[in-house]
């Protein structure tokens, strides 16, 4: 029963911080929002005993990406009127999405009070590591792809943003390592000073 009441009171938080972000003025209080969306989303992962999926939840989508995003926002100088705009440009395929959303929630729902029956799970079971026995052992092959177009993703992201300056200073190893003494130093002789 208390359960039930953690599930209703997150599930209630969730949904309002959901339309607190696509409805927020300020960008950044939209991302705060997000924040506090994922949280109780992880808060409801928890109720289902899905730890790991909880943790992963915060730990890459709180404090990486909406840091991320968060640091963007705030150093980025946003046109708002230009974010508006396509708010209500995009809201009829936003209404058909969000549709379709609710239509399967509810098939699921109706299929927990009229069909399937969840069964118990046994003694010393961990999500954690049934989710690793799927994940390296059927899809381990679809793991690597993903692994690998992450990792094109970002060294594309690193190629697109990385420019050479002008202005910027920077050592050449190369032509540091092939210097000799006589392109460098010049030894010039003097006479000596005399008191």
């Amino acid at each position: 029963m208390f359960e039930t009441w953690v599930f209703y009171a997150l599930a209630a938080i969730l949904l309002v911080s959901g339309l607190l972000v696509i409805t927020a003025r300020n960008p950044v209080h939209g991302v705060l929002f997000l924040v506090l969306a994922f949280f109780t989303a992880a808060g409801i992962w928890l109720l289902l005993r899905a730890e790991f999926l909880a943790i992963a939840l915060v730990v890459v989508y709180v404090g990486a990406v909406m840091v991320l995003f968060l640091f963007v926002v705030m150093m980025l100088d946003i046109n708002l009127e230009r974010v508006r705009e396509g708010f209500w440009r995009n809201l009829p395929l936003a209404v058909v999405v969000g549709g379709v959303m609710v239509i399967e929630m509810v098939a699921v729902l109706a299929n927990r009070y009229y069909g399937a029956v969840p069964r118990e799970a046994p003694a010393g079971y961990s999500n954690t590591k049934a989710l690793g026995r799927v994940l390296y052992t059927q899809y381990a092959f679809a793991f690597e792809i993903a692994a690998v177009l992450l990792l094109v993703a970002i060294i594309a992201a690193i190629a697109l943003t990385l420019r050479k300056r002008k202005d910027s200073r920077s050592q050449d190893p190369a032509s540091q390592v092939s210097a000799r003494r006589e392109d460098r130093v010049r030894l010039v002789s003097m006479p000596a000073e005399k008191e």
